[in-house]
């Protein structure tokens, strides 16, 4: 019973991922990545979820709160020392399975892998998401916890991740400094970006959550935008 209440919430979790890894490929459809990098990146994203992320999240929690227990409603400093954790996370799996190889070639793969390795991170923590409900047989809960992530957490893990990407885009041609400096400028606005909307999701309440998710979609399309720039945006124009 438990194992198939794991298969059923890893295909609940990972199905959705899935389908916006592929809108996101198809916006790099005509220079795509090898699929053997997308699969490793994917891949990469996934396995930090539960042996990296989550001991160490449980263990800041408990230095900061001083509870073994981590509240419902954690406080500001939870959620940033959270979002960071997951933002850096998501950026070193990239770069182990793609980044730091021969295969980034061009700006716009800063952007593909960052979102691949953020969508892999997703999938598995959709998952464990869903795991409660189905596993209490609340199939109403599962449905719009997955419905809530899929439009939601899945989308801010992607908008955090592309931050970083985008940087690591603009900054491509320039030394290797300048390309540090711009990952390390990333990952914390990436990690404002995820601590901010998970502060007004679970400190605020539902009637900040319309407003929290439309800012969402707001920075999806603008990143959109940003993606255009970066296809478009000749060589020379990055130095």
């Amino acid at each position: 019973m438990f194992s198939s209440v794991l298969a059923v919430a890893f295909l609940c979790g990972t199905i959705p991922a899935l389908i916006w890894l592929a809108f996101w490929l198809f916006e790099d459809r005509k220079n795509p990545e090898p699929k053997r990098y997308i699969f490793f990146t994917f891949l990469a994203g996934m396995c930090v979820v539960v042996p990296l992320v989550l001991p160490l999240e449980k263990i800041v929690c408990s230095l900061i709160s001083g509870s073994a227990i981590c509240p419902d409603h954690p406080s500001a400093a939870v959620l940033f020392a959270w979002a960071f954790i997951e933002e850096s996370a998501k950026f070193l799996a990239a770069y182990a399975a793609a980044l730091h190889w021969r295969v980034f070639d061009e700006p716009l793969d800063a952007v593909v892998y960052m979102i691949t390795a953020a969508l892999g991170f997703a999938a598995i923590e959709n998952a464990l998401f869903l795991a409660s409900p189905l596993a209490a047989g609340h199939v109403a809960q599962t449905i719009i916890t997955g419905d809530l992530r899929f439009l939601g957490a899945t989308l801010l893990h992607t908008l955090s991740s592309a931050t970083v990407g985008l940087l690591l885009a603009y900054t491509f041609y320039r030394p290797a400094s300048i390309r540090l400096r711009a990952a390390v400028v990333g990952v914390i606005l990436a990690t404002a970006l995820h601590a901010t909307f998970n502060f007004f999701i679970l400190q605020k309440g539902g009637g900040a959550t319309f407003a929290v998710f439309l800012a969402l979609w707001l920075g999806i399309v603008a990143l959109l935008l940003f993606i255009e720039r970066v296809k478009h945006r000749p060589a020379y124009k990055y130095d």
